[in-house]
């Protein structure tokens, strides 16, 4: 099976509470074309993309490697052509995109015939938790959970009637970063107390009551008051697209992207405010991607 491409698309992480569970697929998309070549090569075709590495160093590739080497199968080379429109380091899920995208380029250039939760479970151990790979690989909003089997279950929902504004600035914030603000340790009453805000902010987000949820996600403890200081612009960026009738704005994963959940119809006037009052940020309107992983223009091979 040769001459496919692979599409996956770029997610959001946490959405308050949620905290390393929730994730939720956005449409914009890392691509990458793949041919049968004589040797492995990667070109990049996108302003987001670094330079290209040797190719045995790209991500991608060693994810590839990894997961044919796990199930005792060998990668014929390649020629992968690598297009994105999700910035690096912005917690727009780059690197949750890219091991999706080495997880598929291994199941289809070895035939592995992998499982939905075959990939989810391999995503999640490269990853370290499954929220953004979860809603990368299946599309929509995915609460997931890693059980201390190692076990994952996730409950999932696909719907368009949001809208999100996503405020992306013009720095990066690495997670590792972002990670070290955080406690090592919750008191039994502030564990209590966030997952109960959490309780309420997807019960409220699954059945419709985007007002409540709104409400319930901006009172996250888990890692938003941790991670607000490395945000120029955090609470202002709150009060402006609730005063402009947001539901609730959130750091995007880690960061530094902060995005607000809106009335389907209100993106382009928020959107405009907020230009307005960032010009140094990318404020786009994004929607659920609704699909996730997709493979197209299969080719297949003549012998």
């Amino acid at each position: 099976m040769m001459g496919f491409t692979i599409k996956v698309p770029a997610s959001t992480a946490n959405i308050g509470p949620g905290f390393d569970s929730a994730g939720m697929a956005l449409n914009r998309y890392l691509t990458i074309h793949v041919e049968k070549h004589s040797h492995w090569i990667f070109e990049h075709q996108s302003v987001h993309l670094p330079q290209v590495p040797v190719a045995e160093e790209h991500l991608i590739y060693q994810i590839a490697e990894r997961t044919a080497i796990q199930y005792g199968a060998e990668l014929p080379s390649c020629l992968v052509v690598v297009e994105s429109e999700i910035p690096l380091a912005r917690g727009l899920g780059s690197s949750a995109s890219a091991v999706i995208a080495g997880i598929e380029l291994a199941n289809q250039l070895c035939g592995l015939s992998l499982t939905q939760l075959e990939k989810l479970a391999l995503a999640s151990e490269i990853e370290g938790h499954p929220d953004n790979a979860a809603a990368a690989l299946l599309g929509g909003l995915v609460i997931s959970a890693q059980t201390a089997k190692g076990d994952i279950d996730f409950f999932q929902k696909k719907e368009d009637n949001l809208e999100i504004v996503a405020y992306i600035p013009n720095f990066e914030l690495k997670t590792e970063a972002a990670r070290k603000v955080l406690p090592d340790f919750y008191s039994r009453n502030e564990a209590a107390t966030a997952s109960a805000i959490g309780n309420v902010m997807f019960a409220a987000l699954v059945s419709g009551d985007y007002e409540l949820a709104g409400k319930m996600m901006e009172q996250d403890l888990f890692h938003e008051p941790h991670r607000a200081p490395l945000l120029p612009n955090y609470e202002e960026i709150r009060r402006e697209a609730r005063n402009m009738g947001a539901f609730g704005t959130v750091i995007s994963g880690a960061g530094p992207t902060m995005m607000s959940f809106v009335p389907k119809g209100k993106g382009e006037s928020i959107a405009s405010r907020l230009r307005r009052f960032l010009p140094d940020y990318e404020v786009e309107i994004l929607a659920m991607d609704l699909q996730g992983l997709r493979v197209e223009s299969i080719v297949q091979s003549s012998k």
